[in-house]
C-alpha cells in the first residue's frame, strides 16, 4: 500500500535506536525525509547514515529534556525546511519502588516524557496549521492505562501524554492537522533488553529464557503473549502519519498486544 508520504518531512525524536529508529526507517522507506534525533551528535549522525545514506535521513542532535535543549533543537531544525510530521518519541523509563522515587525523578520524567512533546508541538504545529496539513503523534504506552506498580512515575507521564494529545487535537480541529497517540505494549528495544538481562542475572537464568517468560509472568493479560518488535509499532505509526489516516484524530491507538483489558 502506498502511504502517500513522498515529499513529506518528518521529525522523529529519540530515533537513534529502538522504536524511534524503527519509525524513522519505516517513514524513509515510504518516501519521506526524516530528521533523526538523539542527544549525542556523533551517534545521531551515525544512525542517520545507517538508516539512509542518500540524504533522506537527516541528523539533528539535541537533548530534549530541557527547555533550552528543545529551543536549540528547534533552531537547528530551521535548516531542514518545513516540517509536516512530528513524532514525539523521546522518553525514559526506570523501574523504581514508589516510596524510593525522589521529587527530582518525578520532575525529570515529566520534563523528558511530557514537556518535550509539549514544547515541540508548540513550536511546530502553528506552521502545519497555517499550511492546512500536518501530523503530530505521541508515543505513549499501555502503561498510560495500566499503571505499572514498579514505575508509577513513568505511567503518570504516559497518561499525561494522552491528555495533551486529546487537548491539542481539539485545539487543531478542522485545520487538517491530526493529533494522535500510539500505545505500545512490551517491546523488545535496547532498554528493555537491558532490563530483562538484569532480571535474568538476578534469577540465574538466560536472557532468552527470561525473554520468553517475561510477558506471561509480568504482563499476563497480553493476548499475543510475547514482546512486540519495534517494526510492528512503526507500522502503526507510519499509517497514522499518512494522508490515509485523515479521519483519525484525538485517538489513543493501541498497539499493545491486547494487554489493556477494556473495549475502548
Amino acid at each position: 500500500m502506498d502511504m502517500e508520504l513522498s515529499g513529506k518531512t518528518a521529525v522523529v525524536t529519540g530515533s537513534t535506536a529502538g522504536i524511534g529508529r524503527a519509525i524513522a526507517e519505516a517513514l524513509v522507506a515510504e518516501g519521506a525525509k526524516v530528521v533523526v534525533n538523539g542527544r549525542d551528535e556523533t551517534r545521531t549522525a551515525t544512525a542517520a547514515n545507517e538508516i539512509d545514506a542518500s540524504g533522506n535521513a537527516i541528523p539533528v542532535h539535541g537533548d530534549l529534556g530541557t527547555r533550552e535543549g528543545v529551543d536549540a533543537f528547534v533552531e537547528r531544525l530551521s535548516s531542514v525546511g518545513e516540517i509536516d510530521i512530528l513524532v514525539n518519541n523521546t522518553g525514559i523509563f526506570k523501574p523504581e519502588p514508589f516510596f524510593d522515587i525522589p521529587d527530582e525523578e518525578w520532575t525529570r520524567f515529566y520534563e523528558v516524557n511530557v514537556l518535550s512533546g509539549v514544547r515541540l508541538s508548540r513550536a511546530l504545529a502553528p506552521a502545519m496549521r497555517d499550511r492546512g496539513w500536518g501530523r503530530i503523534l505521541f508515543i505513549s504506552s499501555e502503561s498510560a492505562m495500566s499503571i505499572p506498580e514498579e514505575m508509577v512515575h513513568y505511567g503518570m507521564t504516559k497518561t499525561a501524554q494522552l491528555s495533551v494529545m486529546r487537548g491539542l487535537a481539539k485545539t487543531l480541529a478542522g485545520t487538517g492537522v491530526t493529533v494522535n497517540a500510539v500505545l505500545p505494549g512490551p517491546t523488545w528495544t535496547d532498554g528493555v533488553v537491558d532490563f530483562v538481562a538484569s532480571l535474568a542475572e538476578r534469577e540465574g537464568v538466560s536472557v532468552e529464557q527470561m525473554k520468553a517468560e517475561f510477558v506471561p509472568r509480568f504482563r499476563p493479560k497480553s493476548i499475543i503473549q510475547r514482546f512486540a518488535e519495534p517494526r510492528e509499532v512503526a507500522s502503526m505509526v507510519t499509517y497514522l502519519c499518512s494522508p490515509l489516516a485523515s479521519a483519525t484524530t484525538g485517538a489513543s491507538v493501541r498497539c499493545e498486544g491486547g494487554l489493556v483489558d477494556d473495549l475502548g
